[in-house]
């Protein structure tokens, strides 16, 4: 079954750390691009990170320098994580994993379920 399951999200003080991680399970998504969204109360989702099949990472310029990606493949389950520092009240968001396929397949994404992120003292 393909799926994308999320955990690691919570309750983490200004200027803390936190770790996201994602298990994609089926061995389709060792094409496809994985990364993470967020979207906070009455806004957009908005794109966090990404990481394609060849390691190759891209960050929003608001978590450039504070958060890292990384990917990871065992067997057909390919897992992606968000280390997430110096975190700020502004971060605080629901955030989504995401499996994006390459745009020659003519398939669509997947989306998590998400998990909630609140900075907070």
């Amino acid at each position: 079954q393909v799926q994308l399951e999320e955990s690691g999200g919570g309750l983490v003080q200004p200027g803390g750390s936190l770790k996201l991680s994602c298990l994609a399970s089926g061995s389709v998504f060792m094409v496809y691009t994985l990364g993470w969204y967020r979207q906070a109360p009455g806004q957009q989702r908005e794109l966090v990170a990404t990481v394609d099949p060849g390691g190759r990472a891209t960050f929003a310029d608001s978590v450039k320098d504070r958060f890292n990606i990384s990917r990871d493949r065992n067997d057909a389950k390919t897992t992606v994580d968000l280390q997430m520092s110096s975190l700020k009240p502004e971060d605080t968001a629901v955030y989504y994993c995401n499996a994006n396929p390459p745009t020659n397949l003519g398939l669509l994404p997947y989306w998590g379920q998400g998990t909630q992120v609140t900075v907070s003292s």
